[in-house]
């Protein structure tokens, strides 16, 4: 017999509730955007959705678009509002 598995990982709301992320619905915005299959940022698109999580609009400071050739990702947002908001 193993023993009991103590570890605590994944993703907890503020109450302590485990949140799958595999549940969430996807915003439409994350379908577009070039990193949204980039392994190295999901943890942090997961984070944003969850912290946006019932939000009446979802917004992502980090978005670039699949089809904008002209992209730069490396762009500095300087002002609240220029981000992506959907």
């Amino acid at each position: 017999m193993g023993e009991p598995d103590d570890t605590i990982s994944g993703f907890y709301d503020d109450d302590g509730t485990k949140i799958d992320p595999n549940l969430m619905e996807k915003p439409s915005l994350c379908t577009t955007c070039r990193k949204d299959d980039e392994k190295k940022e999901e943890l942090l698109c997961t984070l944003n959705r969850i912290d946006q999580q019932g939000e009446d609009e979802f917004r992502c400071y980090a978005y670039v678009s699949k089809y904008d050739d002209n992209a730069n990702e490396d762009k500095e947002i300087t002002n609240e509002d220029e981000g992506i908001r959907f």
